[in-house]
């Protein structure tokens, strides 16, 4: 308290009625796989196509990753996480060695580019003269399509403000430059091409590279630092598959390995594909004998879609997780986390592998199989929104999703109930805070009920927080929520009855 040592007027700002908890993200999603370019084993943060192009590369051969990440945007997704694997970081990096302008043809600048890889190989260096000719100035232009074009004009070998090494280390976003000559003399001019970048995608890959490892932030476990993500998904799982990399115990454990990502965290959701050319016979098979996942954090979708592919020039079967991705990120958008994410079009989508017809379906959905099926006159939809779970109170996709959108809501917004004195004035103060978000989330139409009363409860007092709770430093608040659950299935009964009048004299 204040102390008031002398006569006057005093002003004191005082905290009043309770704090408000603002809603957390719902729809960013992660994807693991193979990339031409950028950083590896970094969760990279895009929010568009071009993004993704600039640091991971266009569409490749050997790899969904692109396909999957373009179908999220296409569809509706609005940031994403990039995780390339299959790269040690120590891909052959494309080079260039400029002779100075001498008789003896001495190496002057060794430029190396700043990403592995083939990309290196896109980038021109021009030496020409300077805007302010003297002895050993020169100009360097460096260029690569796609990329601005760097100029650094009025520099030399020399040491000092004017040294070329010096400005390209400090602006340059292409090369580095190292000066392996003392002498005074400027490179040769003229225009060459940086060469030696490394191939394309690594296909060495092996289920503990997606795995990874908490410690050096590798894999699906460097993801667990980003609070941020709510979806997770590994398209080229299928390819590495496809290609002999992994067999289908590889695919399993990989698949499981993401199931217990998404457990451990508690705040987000797997999107798994099943293995491509399955029949519904067969991946209902894979599903309960082989596979057997048993999860409420994840959710398997079923068959795959056809999308155009630029590399080839035709459409070519894709795993729908980015797809299905963009979907939830959509759905969340347009009607909320609580709006089971299906009845929606697959926008991209040309065709399916698999026409799946309603007795196929009555087989797959029981267990937990989301089909896509196409509906003539109205498009291709995701027709189920099932989790992998096998109890009744998480069977469905926007349930868990609306509770990880709650318990990450209510955890963000009730920081500053630490440490504060353990009273009734508490209890109070973080009832109130808690009525107050749950009632604007039922309004939304998250909460079933006609009123907030029959929608949830918070319970926080003596009963849940008796002597012993408050000695052991704790604060015990219990919430109960009633979430709404999707119409799967509509049932109109229809009657024949006997109608008309009577006549009566």
């Amino acid at each position: 308290m204040p102390s008031y040592l002398s006569p006057g007027v005093y002003v004191e700002e005082v905290e009043a009625g309770s704090r408000p908890i603002e809603g957390v993200g719902t729809a960013v999603a992660a994807f693991v796989g193979l990339a031409a370019q950028g950083p590896a084993n970094t969760p990279t943060l895009v929010t568009n196509w071009s993004q993704f192009v600039q640091s991971f590369g266009d569409f490749i051969d050997g790899s969904y990753l692109a396909h999957a990440v373009y179908g999220y945007f296409l569809n509706g997704g609005g940031a994403a996480y990039i995780v390339r694997i299959g790269a040690d970081g120590n891909q052959p990096a494309a080079h260039l060695e400029l002779a100075a302008a001498d008789d003896k043809g001495a190496t002057a600048l060794r430029l190396t580019a700043l990403d592995s890889g083939p990309i290196g190989n896109d980038i021109t260096v021009e030496v020409s003269e300077p805007s302010q000719p003297g002895e050993g100035i020169f100009k360097l232009v460096i260029s690569r399509s796609g990329a601005d074009t760097e100029t650094y004009d009025n520099v030399s070998l020399k040491k000092g403000k004017q040294s070329v090494a010096t400005a390209v280390k400090a602006a340059s976003k292409l090369v580095r430059v190292e000066e392996t000559s003392t002498t005074a003399l400027a490179p040769i001019s003229g225009k060459s091409t940086l060469v030696g970048g490394g191939a394309s995608v690594a296909v060495q890959v092996a289920p503990d590279d997606y795995s990874g490892n908490a410690a050096d932030r590798t894999g699906f476990a460097g993801l667990e630092a980003v609070d941020e993500v709510t979806m997770l998904a590994a398209p080229d799982v299928m390819a590495l598959y496809q290609q002999g990399v992994i067999d289908l115990e590889g695919l399993q454990a990989i698949q499981l390995a993401m199931l217990a990502h998404c457990e451990l965290m508690g705040d987000r959701l797997a999107i798994l594909d099943a293995p491509p050319g399955y029949n519904a016979q067969q991946v209902k098979e894979w599903r309960m004998e082989k596979a057997g996942y048993d999860s409420k954090y994840g959710a398997l979708y079923w068959p795959w879609i056809k999308v155009f592919d630029p590399v080839a020039g035709q459409a070519r079967f894709v795993p729908p997780s980015g797809h299905i991705a963009g979907i939830w990120a959509r759905n969340d958008d347009t009607r909320g986390v609580w709006k089971a994410p299906a009845n929606e079009v697959i926008r991209g989508a040309i065709s399916l592998e698999l026409q799946l017809t309603k007795s196929e379906q009555d087989q797959l959905n029981p267990v937990g199989i989301d089909c896509i099926r196409a509906f003539p006159g109205r498009g291709i939809r995701v027709w189920g929104a099932r989790t992998l779970s096998s109890d009744p109170a998480w069977r469905y996709v926007n349930v868990r999703r609306l509770f990880n959108y709650i318990e990450e809501s209510v955890i963000g917004g009730t920081q500053w109930v630490v440490f504060e004195p353990n009273d009734m004035a508490l209890w109070q103060r973080v009832r109130r805070t808690i009525n107050a978000f749950l009632v604007r989330t039922w309004r939304d139409g998250a909460l079933f009920g006609a009123t907030p009363q029959e929608a949830f409860y918070v319970k926080c007092d003596s009963e849940t927080n008796p002597s012993e709770v408050i000695d052991a430093g704790q604060l015990v608040v219990e919430i109960g929520i009633a979430p709404v659950k999707p119409a799967e299935f509509v049932i109109f009964r229809i009657a024949q009855f006997s109608g008309g009048t009577s006549l009566a004299e």
